[in-house]
C-alpha cells in the first residue's frame, strides 16, 4: 500500500471538490459533517427532564467532544483500512486519504492523536463514560478490521455506534436508562443503519456487488430490516410515551401527542431510504426541510412534557 494515493490524471472532479473545500485535509477527515449524530448523547438527559440538573448538560457537552474526538479517529482508521475500495466509490473517493490530501501516516498519527484525547475526556468527565467511548472504540476497530464483511454482524456493529452515543448521556451523569428507552434507541439505531446500506445498494446499482459490505445482501433483506426496525422503533416509543402520559401543562398528555410527529419523521426518513438517498444519513438530516419541522416539533412537545 502506498503512502500517498492520488487521483487518476483525468479526472479533473478531485480538483473542483479541493476548490470548494474550505477546512483543511486533516479536519475533513475526522468528518465533521458526521458529528451530527453526536447529538445522540443528549437524548437520554432530555427524556428524564435532567438536562438542565445542576453538571448535566456540562457532563452532557464533554460526552458530546470526547464521541466527536473518537469517532474521528475511528473514521481514519476506517479510510486508511479502505483507501483502495474507496477510490472506486463514486462520492468516498474525495476523501482526504483516498484523494491522496492526507498522507496514510499523517492519519495514522492524528488517529491516534484524537483518539487518546477523547478517550481522555471520557474518563475524566466519568468513569463509566470512559468505559462506554473505549467499549465504542474497540467494537468500532473491530468492525473496521475485520467484522465489517460478516452479514448482520456488520449491521450490529455500526448499530452498536448510534445505541453506545445514546446510552453514553445517561452513564456520563448517572442517569438510569429506562427499557423504552434502550429499546428506542437499539431499534432505532438498527432502522438507521439497514435503512443507510439498503440506499447504497440502490446508489450504486450493477456496482453494489463489487462493495463487500453490500456483497452479502439482496435488497429485499434490507428492506425487511429497516421495515421491522421502524414498526419496532413505533412501538417502543409509543409504550414510553403512554407509560410517562401524566398531564402537563393546559391538562394535555404531551407525551402521546408526540407520537404523531414521531410517526411523521420516521415515514419521511423511510421515504428518503426508498429513493436512496439514505446513504449518508447527516445529509438527510441537514438537508431534509420537512424532517428538519417535525423534529423541532417533536422536540418542542418532549420539551413541555418533560419541562412542563
Amino acid at each position: 500500500m502506498s503512502d500517498e494515493l492520488t487521483p487518476a490524471p483525468n479526472d479533473p472532479v478531485p480538483d473542483i471538490q479541493r476548490g470548494r473545500a474550505r477546512l483543511p485535509a486533516p479536519i475533513r477527515a475526522l468528518r465533521p459533517r458526521q458529528w451530527i449524530k453526536n447529538v445522540l448523547v443528549f437524548s437520554a438527559p432530555l427524556a428524564a427532564g435532567k438536562m438542565f440538573a445542576p453538571g448535566v448538560l456540562t457532563s452532557s457537552l464533554l460526552a458530546f467532544v470526547s464521541f466527536c474526538l473518537v469517532s474521528g479517529a475511528v473514521y481514519l482508521i476506517n479510510d486508511i483500512r479502505d483507501v483502495e475500495e474507496d477510490r472506486q466509490h463514486p462520492k468516498k473517493r474525495f476523501r482526504p486519504i483516498p484523494a491522496g490530501e492526507l498522507k496514510i501516516s499523517t492519519a495514522w498519527i492524528l488517529a491516534v492523536v484524537v483518539g487518546v484525547a477523547g478517550l481522555a475526556i471520557g474518563y475524566l468527565t466519568a468513569i463509566p463514560l470512559g468505559i462506554t467511548v473505549s467499549v465504542y472504540l474497540l467494537l468500532q476497530i473491530g468492525y473496521s478490521t475485520f467484522l465489517k464483511h460478516q452479514p448482520v454482524i456488520d449491521l450490529a456493529m455500526v448499530a452498536s455506534g448510534f445505541l453506545l452515543r445514546a446510552i453514553a448521556g445517561g452513564v456520563a451523569s448517572g442517569i438510569p436508562l429506562s427499557q423504552w428507552f434502550l429499546l428506542v434507541a437499539s431499534f432505532g439505531s438498527l432502522f438507521m443503519v439497514a435503512g443507510k446500506r439498503y440506499s447504497e445498494m440502490l446508489a450504486l446499482g450493477a456496482d453494489a456487488g463489487t462493495r463487500r459490505s453490500l456483497a452479502s445482501y439482496t435488497d429485499s433483506y434490507l428492506r425487511f430490516a429497516w421495515m421491522l426496525s421502524a414498526a419496532m422503533v413505533l412501538i417502543s416509543y409509543s409504550l414510553w410515551a403512554f407509560d410517562n402520559l401524566h398531564r402537563g401543562p393546559l391538562g394535555v398528555g404531551w407525551t402521546a401527542i408526540s407520537i404523531a410527529p414521531f410517526t411523521l419523521g420516521l415515514l419521511q426518513y423511510a421515504r428518503e431510504i426508498d429513493l436512496g438517498t439514505a446513504g449518508e444519513p447527516e445529509d438527510v438530516v441537514l438537508k431534509d426541510r420537512v424532517l428538519q419541522v417535525l423534529a423541532l416539533i417533536w422536540l418542542i412537545l418532549i420539551c413541555i412534557a418533560v419541562f412542563g
